[in-house]
């Protein structure tokens, strides 16, 4: 074949190609080499046969001859949805050649998820969900779980999944920003987790609750949920609805390392003195204070106990006096002393309870406690 407008030239025996008619005339048919057919006993001196007034295409020598379609007939293309696309070697004009606009290319290697996003279906909807991809991708190949993943195919259904377990709506986005790894989970150990849950008496709000609160809790297999609950069941003492009551307020417990948790209970045993009792008493009170630093515990029981004289049983009485700042519980004791006010014990006038010492702000505690205002408390802090 030539160049574009050129003509076909027949080559050693073989007829020339047909060649398709112009765009404005389309037929449904490719191009098919035709080869010449001889009559017999002709070119017997070894020449080339003549042209026959009937081309056949190679493959279909022995085929029956179709009638050929009239090639005037507009009726066989009325019903094509689309012209076919033209040759990606024919040419355009420059008017047509700047009016392409090409998709940008997402880039090979990042190290960071903002630059896929328009490349990518399912980051998109996850942003338009709520998740922070920034917060995402500080996560152990949590990035790169996230690329691989398609959003109707394997997220939908986690989706649905958190939903029906109680996760609402607005908490999704957060839920997986804490906890991405939990799309490539298979669904079906996902359900069975929930269904233990409930086997070991769990009401649906009271799982919603605590999978809301500590989202890796249904990347635990049963196994180590069942190991969990009797780890704090048995080195506590307490009883199964307990255990329960525990894990529901603090879930997190569930889902942390049990080592520091045996250290805190040690420490609260043979450093500060606490009987398994009372450090019941305590946890069960105060479930944070399992999870406390063990060198801010310490610190806090000094002061409490060799400073203001606190005894054991006061502090187990209101161990949430634990939770609070120790600067917060020095100052405001500091002020009480200055006052002449610090009284801690309840057979005493004028008791006050370690809970109201630090639970008020400061303005009730200056005016019901202290009997003073909040300027006096404030010049008081000046002084120190």
């Amino acid at each position: 074949l030539s160049s574009r407008g050129g003509t076909a030239r027949a080559r050693s025996g073989i007829a020339p190609l047909l060649l398709l008619p112009s765009r404005s005339n389309i037929l449904p048919w490719r191009w098919q080499p035709f080869r010449r057919v001889c009559s017999p006993g002709s070119a017997k001196d070894g020449s080339s046969c003549p042209l026959s007034n009937t081309l056949l295409p190679v493959k279909q020598e022995q085929a029956k001859a179709e009638p050929v379609p009239d090639l005037n007939a507009k009726t066989l293309y009325e019903d094509w949805d689309d012209v076919p696309p033209s040759s990606a070697l024919e040419e355009i004009s420059e008017e047509e050649a700047v009016q392409i606009i090409a998709e940008p290319i997402p880039p090979l290697q990042s190290s960071t998820l903002r630059d896929y996003v328009d490349h990518s279906e399912t980051l998109t909807k996850l942003v338009h969900l709520g998740v922070n991809l920034s917060q995402v991708e500080k996560r152990q190949k949590a990035g790169q779980l996230l690329l691989t993943l398609d959003f109707e195919r394997d997220i939908k259904k986690i989706l649905l999944f958190l939903k029906d377990v109680g996760v609402e709506d607005n908490q999704l986005g957060s839920f997986l920003t804490k906890n991405p790894y939990i799309l490539a989970e298979d669904l079906e150990a996902l359900e069975t987790r929930v269904a233990y849950l409930q086997s070991k008496k769990f009401g649906k709000a009271e799982i919603a609750q605590m999978v809301s609160r500590a989202p890796y809790l249904l990347l635990f297999s049963v196994e180590r949920l069942d190991n969990r609950l009797g780890f704090f069941k048995n080195e506590l003492g307490l009883t199964v609805k307990k255990t329960k009551d525990l894990v529901i307020r603090l879930p997190r417990l569930l889902t942390g390392k049990l080592e520091p948790v045996k250290e805190t209970l040690q420490v609260c045993q043979v450093e500060l003195g606490f009987q398994r009792n009372e450090i019941q008493q305590i946890v069960f009170k105060t479930p944070k204070i399992l999870t406390a630093s063990k060198k801010r515990l310490r610190e806090t029981f000094d002061y409490l106990h060799n400073i203001m004289g606190i005894p054991h049983h006061m502090l187990t009485r209101f161990p949430q006096v634990f939770n609070s700042k120790l600067l917060r519980i020095k100052e405001r004791h500091m002020f009480l002393k200055f006052l002449g006010r610090a009284q801690y014990d309840p057979a005493q006038p004028s008791y006050i309870s370690l809970d109201q010492l630090v639970s008020l702000p400061n303005e009730v505690f200056c005016t019901e406690i202290a009997k003073a205002s909040i300027q006096d408390f404030e010049k008081f802090l000046k002084t120190l």
